[in-house]
């Protein structure tokens, strides 16, 4: 089902991987109490990491098997520590962790869809479809 309850109602996550251009390339959906961390191996290992020389991601994705996972790749992990973590960003480049805005923009998109929005569908199939759909409509120029 991929849904899950808590104070404020039923929630779900989509976890969305982008191109650098900012279009939807592969998406995961969570019940909304699945911490981002433990999707990510899942996700990245749908990628194709020999292509891609940066991954970014936000605080939620901060552990250290995720970025050795990356890095296996020969692939930077762009990912900020959290604030409760022993080490600095120092790693970090932040003019490329900007790019991630992408991201965000690509989840408003989808949000515009209302069926994604809302999440009207019961099933987690039919709610993967949908946004499967709404990809597809975004990658289409127009």
């Amino acid at each position: 089902q991929a849904i899950s309850k808590s104070a404020g109602g039923n929630s779900s996550k989509i976890h969305l991987v982008v191109d650098s251009n900012g279009n939807p390339i592969d998406f995961i959906i969570t019940d909304g109490t699945t911490h981002d961390v433990k999707v990510a191996p899942d996700l990245i290992s749908k990628l194709d990491l020999n292509e891609v020389e940066v991954v970014c991601g936000d605080k939620g994705y901060d552990s250290e098997p995720l970025r050795e996972q990356i890095r296996a790749t020969r692939t930077k992990a762009n990912i900020p520590k959290k604030s409760n973590s022993q080490s600095n960003n120092d790693h970090m480049d932040w003019y490329l962790y900007k790019i991630r805005h992408l991201v965000e923009n690509m989840f408003c998109r989808l949000k515009q869809f209302r069926g994604i929005a809302t999440r009207y569908d019961k099933l987690k199939r039919n709610y993967e479809s949908s946004i499967a759909l709404a990809c597809i409509f975004l990658w289409l120029p127009l």
